[in-house]
Parts: structure tokens; C-alpha cells; sequence
């Protein structure tokens, strides 16, 4: 906009009767004006070096000046300022050099009458001018600010044509917008990416924005979850121009939520099985205790055999159920010193009973195996699952390897394995010659819950399991396969310093009898009671039962000089077994007591103490019962 009372004028002219014409023109229309005349060249770069002129006047010829040079001089140093050409010897060659060097306009001087309305078209094509130069200015401030912003943020014609790419959408998507740019995203992610929205956007149907989740990968191959939205660019018209498309990656995010999620599984998990520990361990009780006492008396060595077996397969299930709240609840079981080899012969004699005869099982332990920290009951475990699976690879029969040897591992292969340490380890590796597996699923066999078997024929918790026993003793674990050439699961567990004496054959020991000494037994399953009081009764013991917690704290009460010890379970109903005991200690702080859980805590009421109270993992064989007994009676 024109400013009409103060512009400012540099006028180069030596004639005084034409400058003072122009002046009169001026101060006509723009009555403040101010008007600096100069002729020479030293007197017009110092006037352009010491003010600003809205406005540039000057003769074509002068003595010793010329226009032309004028023009040059004040392009170098003001490209905007309009400069018109007043004289009468121009010409029309010279008229149109002097515009192509950037002259905005020229007036003949005996046509006085044009000077002002060039004057005023000159000025009005600075106004505009910048008025484009400051939009440009405010479009590449956002064009930065779009460059800042975290999102991807394109704009695509009709045709899926990209036109715009903004720095977010190159650490989005991996692309430079040299790449991207003229190219379509079909081109870029494949046709596959695109379809929810369609590149040409026609799933946008007569709604100007689409949002969703858009799953693709990026230059390196990277998969990526986009939240994208699309929207639809309209002209003046209200007719579709383009699509904007901004997209957040939420890659990060939805995997968060996925472990999120999977957390809370594996909480509701640990809570079932917390449910249903108490019951499968009463269930597998009396099983226990009632084998026990068969075996005592049954002389056929085949039906002798046989109880061995089934109650071995009993004590694999109770380690099931133990395994299922270590896994759930995230607790480590209790580790000694011990040999593989032992393990590894009790889980073959248990493999052999259990899968099908057309599995033959054969094992390769060396002589003289190292010994390792380990608790027995998970190394049994992940022994067992890997059998399993070898089952389940091998549909039609095959071979199942079980071998231990020792080895070193090096620094270099340790590196491989965040948090394992150079050294000396036993490997024990359990190979099938069934199925095998391509690599897309062995990327995947030890997340939780992925599985390859049919519904309902397995959780996707067996490997998983078996990788975080592994880790939990600090070694690590391989796997090798091939579709069609078997599987080989290579277990390392760090070996120990101290030498494991070879795990002894299992030897009959005479059960701990008593002497008439009066038990109470309280618990709330019947099936428990009736076969802990056959068990005690067989042995020399007088048992007095209780069905709950309220029950045998009144039988206590009123038979307490005869009662030498008490059973308790610690989970019944009404009553908790840590209440029963702190009333039992409160009748006699000197009771002898027996407490029988699937699930043992560390609180203090549940710690052992010499000849006064015993813990009893549930379920329970007959002779760990006794023994514990044995342990809180006075010695004979």
C-alpha cells in the first residue's frame, strides 16, 4: 500500500527547469513528498547508502552520469525499489534494454501527463510484491513447522501423485522426498499397504476423512503400524483437489499395548492357577498317599512296577501344577547341586511310559558330567515339554534323542546371549528327527501363546516356559530345524566348581512309624482325611479328624493334653490355616504342627522351626508326610 503523504523520491537529473516540473507533478499528488535531486555518481551512491526511497527518478543522459549505470547501481543495492526513466532522448531500443536490466517503467518527457499514473501502477506492483514475498515468508515458516512436526505429514493429487513430503514422513516411513516425490504410495509401501484406503481414495466414499490403523513396512523392511488420517483438499469450487495424509507411528505404542495386555494374561493366569492349585493338589493327594501305601503291600514286582510308574506320572502332574504358578507368578524354584544325569534318566523312565511305542528314546550322557545349580522339578519340566513336542513332530513315529555332554562356551559366543558368561556349561540337547519348521516359526516358538497346534490342543506356553527356566538358571538356549529333517533343542546351563555326586538309585526306605501318638488332621476335602488317616492308622498312629479350621481348633481345645501334633491344610474354607495356627499357638504356644500347602509363602508363621512345625508341599506322597511328622514329634 502506497504510502500518499510521505513518500520519498532519489531523482537523478541535471536539468533544473525538468526537475522542478516533476517536483510540482510530485508535491500534486503526494503533497509531503520528499525529493533528493543528484547528478553525479558519488552524489547517488551516497544517497542510497544514507536513506530509503520509495521511489527512483532518473534522466536517461546526463553529462557525466548515465541512467543505465544508475539503474545497475541501484539494483546492487535495492532489487524492489520501482526506478522509472523520465527523458526525452531515450528511444525505443534504449527503452527496451533499460527494461530488460530491470527498469520498472519509462516516460518520454514531453508526455508529462503518464508520469503519474506510472508512478502509481509501479508502486501498487511493489505492494504486491510484498505482499508475495511476506506469503512466501509465512509458507516456508510452515513448511519448517510441518518439517518439525513429529507426524508424516504428504499431500497426494487424486491420482495418489505425492507433491508434498515433509521431513516427518522421512523418519516415519525411511523415504527422502526426493525419492517420494512424483511417486505414488503403491509405489513406495505396495499395493497391499494402500488397499484400507485406496490409493485414488476412493474408500473414502462422499466423507471428506478416512482414519485407521495402516500396517506397512518401511524402505529397510521395517514393519510399521501408522495411524493415518486422510483428508480431502477441495478448490473453490467444493470440488476434490488432493488428499492430506497424516500418519503417527504407533509401532512402539501398539506394542506396548500388546505386552500390556499380555501382562494381564499372564496375571489372569497366575490367578487361576492360583484358584485351581488347591484343587488338583487335593485332587492328586490322595493318589499320592493311597500309591504309597500299595506299594507297601503289594508283592507282584509287575504290579509293583506299575505303581512306580503311575505314581511318578502323579508327581509330574503335582510339578505341572507348581510349574504353572512359577511361570504365572514369575518365582524361581529352590536350587541345589545337582547332576543331570539323574534328571535326565527319571524324565526318559517317565517318556518311555507315556509316548506312543513308536517313538523309540535313547540318551547319550557322558561318564563324567559336570554338576550344575538347578532346581530339579523345572529341569524335569523343560525335559518333558521338549519330549512332548518331540510327540507332536512326529505324528508317524521316529527317533528322540536326549544327550549331555560338557563344553566351553567362548567369549565370542557368550556375546550373543546378553547376560551370559564366558565358560564351562553342560549342554543337554533333546533331538527328533520329525517335522521340523521353517524359519518364520521358529522366529516366533518362544513367544507366549503362540502355537502351531489345532484349538484346544495347546496354549502356547511350553517353549515359552522352557526358555524362561533356562534363562532363569543364567544359561541360554538354541534351536535348530529344517521343514522335513527334525528339530534339535540345545540347552546350556553354566556347570559348577564343586563336584554333584552322581544322583543315587531311588532305594525303598522304611516309612517313620509312631507309637500310638494322637494326631488331629484338619481338612476340608474328605478324600484327603480318609486316606491321611489310613495312612497314619497303618503306621501306629491315632488320628482325630477335623473338616475345618473352626472344627479342629475345638477338638484341640478339649483333647489337648492327648494330641502330640496337628495337620493342617492352609487353604479351607471359613477359616485360613495361618489363623488356625496363630489360635493353635494361642491354646498352646508349644504345639507340634504340620502345615500343608500347594502354594508355600515366605511369610513367617510359614517357616520350619526344628521339632515344632513343618512345611508339606501339597500334593504330598505318604512318606514325605511321615517324615514330616517325624520332624516336629520328640524323638524316640
Amino acid at each position: 500500500m502506497e504510502n500518499k503523504s510521505g513518500l520519498t523520491v532519489l531523482h537523478v537529473e541535471d536539468n533544473v527547469s525538468d526537475a522542478e516540473l516533476i517536483r510540482m507533478l510530485l508535491e500534486e499528488e503526494w503533497p509531503r513528498c520528499r525529493i533528493e535531486r543528484v547528478q553525479t555518481r558519488d552524489d547517488f551512491l551516497r544517497a542510497l547508502s544514507g536513506a530509503h526511497f520509495d521511489l527512483i527518478l532518473s534522466d536517461f543522459s546526463l553529462p557525466n552520469f548515465d541512467g543505465l549505470s544508475a539503474l545497475v547501481l541501484a539494483r546492487q543495492r535495492s532489487m524492489g525499489t520501482p526506478f522509472i526513466f523520465i527523458s526525452g532522448t531515450i528511444g525505443e531500443d534504449n527503452a527496451v534494454e533499460a527494461l530488460r536490466r530491470g527498469a520498472t517503467d519509462y516516460v518520454i518527457k514531453d508526455r508529462p501527463a503518464r508520469l503519474i499514473p506510472a508512478i502509481h501502477r509501479a508502486l501498487e506492483q511493489v505492494a504486491v510484491h510484498e505482499q508475495r514475498r511476506h506469503a512466501e515468508a509465512q509458507l516456508r515458516d510452515q513448511a519448517e513447522l510441518l518439517d518439525k512436526a513429529r507426524d508424516a505429514i504428504v499431500v497426494s493429487n487424486l491420482e495418489g501423485k505425492i507433491s508434498y513430503w515433509n521431513q516427518g514422513a522421512e523418519r516415519v516411513y525411511g523415504w527422502t522426498a526426493a525419492e517420494a516425490l512424483g511417486r505414488s504410495g503403491r509405489e513406495l509401501f505396495g499395493p497391499g499397504a494402500m488397499s484400507d484406503i485406496g490409493a485414488d481414495g476412493k474408500a473414502l466414499g462422499n466423507d471428506d476423512e478416512w482414519r485407521g490403523e495402516v500396517r506397512l513396512k518401511d524402505k529397510a523392511g521395517k514393519p510399521l503400524i501408522v495411524e493415518t488420517r486422510v483428508t480431502v483438499i477441495r478448490d473453490g469450487g467444493g470440488r476434490p483437489r488432493s488428499h492430506l495424509i497424516i500418519g503417527t507411528d504407533v509401532t512402539e505404542q501398539k506394542t506396548m499395548e500388546q505386552q500390556f495386555l499380555q501382562a494381564q494374561r499372564m496375571e489372569s493366569i497366575g490367578i487361576l492357577a492360583g484358584g485351581i492349585a488347591h484343587d488338583l493338589n487335593n485332587a492328586l493327594a490322595p493318589i499320592l498317599m493311597g500309591l504309597g501305601l500299595a506299594r507297601q503291600r503289594v508283592t507282584d514286582p509287575e504290579i509293583h512296577r506299575l505303581l512306580e510308574v503311575m505314581e511318578k506320572s502323579a508327581l509330574h502332574g503335582a510339578s505341572l501344577v507348581r510349574q504353572v504358578l512359577a511361570f504365572a507368578r514369575g518365582t524361581h524354584g529352590e536350587r541345589t547341586v545337582l547332576n543331570a544325569s539323574g534328571v535326565i534318566r527319571d524324565v526318559v523312565t517317565l517318556l518311555v511310559e507315556t509316548l506312543p511305542r513308536s517313538i523309540s528314546i535313547e540318551t547319550d550322557v557322558a561318564a563324567h558330567l559336570a554338576p550344575i545349580s538347578a532346581d530339579s522339578t523345572q529341569l524335569s519340566q523343560v525335559l518333558m515339554n521338549l519330549g512332548v513336542n518331540a510327540r507332536d513332530a512326529m505324528p508317524e513315529g521316529g527317533r528322540l534323542l536326549i544327550r549331555a555332554l560338557n563344553t566351553v562356551v567362548s567369549a565370542s559366543r557368550a556375546r550373543g546371549h546378553p547376560g551370559v558368561t564366558p565358560g564351562d556349561f553342560v549342554l543337554v540337547t533333546v533331538v527328533d528327527n520329525g517335522s521340523g519348521m521353517p524359519p518364520e516359526i521358529i522366529e516366533r516358538i518362544f513367544d507366549p501363546f503362540f502355537t502351531t497346534k489345532g484349538a484346544g490342543k495347546g496354549t502356547g506356553l511350553g517353549l515359552s516356559t522352557v526358555m524362561g527356566i533356562v534363562k532363569s538358571h543364567d544359561g541360554f538356549m538354541e534351536v535348530q530345524s529344517q521343514p522335513g529333517q527334525g528339530t534339535t533343542f540345545s540347552l546350556y546351563f553354566p556347570a559348577m566348581e564343586s563336584k554333584a555326586p552322581e544322583a543315587p538309585v531311588a532305594r525303598e526306605a522304611p516309612l517313620p512309624s509312631g507309637r500310638g501318638e494322637t494326631i488331629l488332621v484338619i481338612d476340608d476335602e474328605p478324600d484327603v482325611r480318609e486316606v491321611v488317616q489310613a495312612l497314619l492308622e497303618s503306621c501306629g498312629y491315632r488320628v482325630l479328624l477335623a473338616s475345618d479350621g473352626l472344627e479342629g481348633i475345638a477338638l484341640f481345645s478339649q483333647h489337648r493334653p492327648i494330641i502330640s501334633a496337628v495337620v493342617t491344610d492352609m487353604i479351607m474354607p471359613a477359616m485360613q490355616g495361618t489363623q488356625v495356627v496363630k489360635e493353635l499357638r494361642a491354646i498352646d504356644p508349644e504345639a507340634r504342627i504340620v502345615a500343608m500347602s500347594g502354594v508355600l509363602g515366605n511369610k513367617p508363621e510359614m517357616r520350619e522351626e526344628p521339632g515344632r512345625f513343618a512345611l508339606l508341599q501339597k500334593p504330598m506322597t505318604g512318606s514325605s508326610l511321615l517324615q514330616a511328622l517325624d520332624r516336629v514329634l520328640p524323638k524316640k
